[in-house]
């Protein structure tokens, strides 16, 4: 059975002064924090046993999961109040080893992403897979003829870690594998990303490109993106439930 983790404890400093009195993961888009709205892209793809790391204004996190009934999940509360672990820190605390795959993400991320799609090409080899697209960015994701991580290089810098490949862009989701998992949890630093390690183990264990077709995403990362966040999730939202929401903000 899939399982499943978002990223929900980073400070979210560019989101301020929003974040000064809430987590980035309670920022609201359309009357639902970005929190639901992960959480309910995830359940209604059959994924319902979810665990969030919490660390800036952890007990509103926490109140607004226990007050929802996790949206209908068994959502379980990795708590990093003490000391933020970063992503690859952060899933290792929360997962531990485990015999089950788990598809990661952001809070702060929406997209048209079909994760049930996603989850049947992994279960096609059990491969991990990186979700990523031709997005142009600085900083990329090299992939071999095989279609497996071979580096990363950031092109404005000509800086280059591991080999050249075709250059894609991570969007921040990934499913990985239980070898994946055993190796993050057999890894002795506690705080570290998550795309140093990809990088360390990618000879070790296959991490494979997903490209969607159709693919886009929106980083809810600033606070001036508000209004055009609010715009891209509505286009997400099935037209019923849209106006339901209407009817009840008039």
């Amino acid at each position: 059975m899939m399982k499943a983790m978002i990223f929900a404890a980073g400070l979210g400093t560019r989101l301020r002064p929003l974040t000064d009195r809430m987590p980035k993961a309670l920022v609201p888009l359309n009357g639902k924090p970005l929190l639901q709205w992960q959480v309910e892209k995830l359940r209604d793809a059959g994924i319902r046993d979810i665990v969030v790391n919490v660390h800036h204004f952890p007990d509103m996190i926490i109140d607004a999961v226990r007050a929802h009934n996790g949206w209908g999940c068994n959502i379980r509360i990795s708590d990093e109040r003490d000391f933020l672990l970063d992503t690859g820190g952060g899933l290792k605390k929360a997962v531990g080893v485990d015999s089950s795959p788990i598809l990661a993400c952001n809070a702060d991320i929406l997209s048209n992403m079909d994760i049930r799609a996603l989850v049947r090409e992994y279960e096609k080899t059990g491969v991990s897979r990186l979700v990523v697209s031709e997005r142009e960015t600085q900083r990329y994701l090299c992939f071999g003829g095989n279609g497996r991580l071979c580096g990363w290089t950031n092109i404005q810098t000509g800086e280059l870690k591991g080999t050249d490949g075709r250059h894609l862009a991570f969007s921040g989701m990934q499913i990985l594998s239980p070898e994946v998992l055993r190796l993050l949890a057999e890894t002795e630093e506690q705080k570290f990303s998550l795309i140093p390690f990809y990088l360390g183990i990618m000879d070790k264990a296959p991490l494979e490109a997903y490209v969607p077709h159709g693919y886009r995403m929106m980083d809810v990362g600033k606070i001036d993106q508000i209004d055009d966040a609010e715009a891209f999730a509505e286009s997400l939202t099935p037209a019923n439930d849209r106006l339901e929401f209407m009817r009840q903000k008039g």
